[in-house]
């Protein structure tokens, strides 16, 4: 469990927090491309770290991100008008360029020189696979480099893009994705030996469903396994956090995946997973599309909360199937992995006690996971450390999955060829999986 402070400078993000100021060193993920289409096209809300905040693409193509208030009398830019490479807001006229500098203030005089004392809160933005990434940090004039997340940096055609928002807290998100103890519950608890060929990773981890457990720090975050004999040799299954929010799920083949997901505080009640996959086609070496969640998704509204919302949430019990569960055609009942997920983490309230929690061994990398962060973020607040990686982009060069090693061969040592990100495996397939996709 952790102490009340302790769980407060783990969840709070939003400015002046000692997680919130941790994490605006880092480029933040905040929306899709395809949110921000035309230039000149309509501003949109975006709320990220607590901040209410405007995005809009300029007549270059260029996004700017600014404060949502104009400075002159609070009056919100979402109304602005987005012409001539600037937000002008409709009250009075104010025109903010990308930098937030005031471009025109045409209800003062000529002679005026008031426009070049007047500036906006902005933030810089670029676009890079699809994503439109924002920096929030202290050094808008010098920003750090873009993490090198192999999932984001592949050409056109070859990645694809999840998105969904959670009624929770960042972290409660985030650590259903390091707790792979859950997969063979809460996923495929309906599943048994019989589901899956003998001898496969699927029956190896449906015969044994409460394996050991082993974690360690990195240079960008933590590491962990679960493991369990799989006849003569062990199971591997190996995933990372990657500081801020990122993570690298367990799933399929060591050296074959190429995956990451962002955690995002929207606030401290909100945020939204965002997923960055390469897509594999049945050409790809490793064989098979992989697998396809079909979690829907209401339409976007232009609300500080309306965007990515799940058709199956908590208004609706997340659409619930209790026959289905008794039946057990599912252990859940619920629609999709996506809202299983969901379900369970939005279900302990939008910041869970801890003081209240009772951990077991399964818990090792949430544990470690935790204690990194909060560590890291105290020693920015009380000593200045600036945190892990912020500025080593190769650090985010990594993979996750599972493999075979012989008994007795360190799982570190072992696995640290197939994790190195950007190597093609074509010696690898997912076939040694046996058909189940939570593996």
């Amino acid at each position: 469990m952790l102490s009340a402070e302790d769980n407060d400078v783990l969840c709070r993000v939003g400015p002046g927090t000692p997680m919130g100021t941790l994490m605006r060193h880092y480029w933040i993920p905040g929306a899709l491309a395809s949110e921000l289409p035309d230039a000149d096209g309509a501003p949109m809300r975006l709320r990220l770290l607590g901040e209410d905040l405007i995005a809009f693409r300029v007549s270059s193509g260029q996004i700017g991100v600014i404060q949502n208030n104009c400075p002159h009398r609070g009056a919100s830019l979402f109304f602005g008008r987005n012409e001539e490479e600037g937000l002008r807001c409709v009250y009075h006229g104010w025109k903010f360029n990308v930098d937030g500098a005031c471009v025109d203030m045409p209800n003062e005089p000529a002679e005026s020189d008031f426009k070049t004392k007047v500036t906006a809160a902005a933030y810089r933005a670029r676009e890079r696979g699809g994503v439109v990434w924002v920096y929030l940090g202290p050094n808008q004039a010098d920003p750090p480099p873009l993490p090198d997340l192999e999932a984001n940096m592949l050409p056109e055609g070859q990645y694809a893009l999840g998105i969904f928002q959670r009624e929770c807290n960042y972290m409660q998100a985030l650590e259903g994705d390091i707790d792979t103890g859950h997969t063979v519950f809460l996923h495929t608890g309906h599943l048994s030996v019989k589901d899956a060929p003998s001898g496969s990773w699927g029956y190896a981890a449906l015969a044994d469903r409460a394996p050991h457990y082993r974690a360690v720090d990195t240079n960008v975050g933590t590491m962990y396994t679960a493991y369990r004999p799989a006849g003569e040799d062990i199971y591997y299954r190996i995933a990372q956090f990657l500081f801020p929010f990122y993570t690298m799920i367990p799933t399929g083949v060591l050296g074959l995946e190429v995956r990451v997901r962002a955690w995002v505080p929207i606030d401290d009640g909100h945020c939204f997973g965002l997923g960055m996959h390469k897509v594999a086609s049945v050409d790809t070496p490793g064989g098979g599309r992989p697998f396809r969640d079909p979690t829907k998704l209401l339409p976007n509204t232009t609300d500080w909360l309306g965007r990515f919302r799940t058709e199956a949430n908590a208004r609706n019990d997340f659409l619930i199937d209790r026959d289905k569960q008794r039946r057990l055609e599912s252990y859940t009942g619920l629609p999709s992995i996506t809202i299983e997920d969901q379900a369970v983490t939005e279900s302990m309230g939008e910041i869970y006690d801890r003081t209240q929690e009772h951990l077991g061994t399964s818990d090792t990398m949430i544990i470690r996971t935790r204690r990194r962060m909060i560590e890291a973020a105290k020693a920015l607040r009380d000593g200045g450390v600036l945190p892990p990686a912020w500025n080593d982009p190769k650090a985010y060069g990594v993979r996750t999955g599972g493999i075979l090693l012989p008994t007795g061969v360190d799982w570190v040592a072992g696995s640290a060829d197939l994790r190195r990100g950007f190597v093609d495996h074509p010696e690898l397939s997912r076939q040694v999986l046996g058909g189940i996709p939570a593996v």
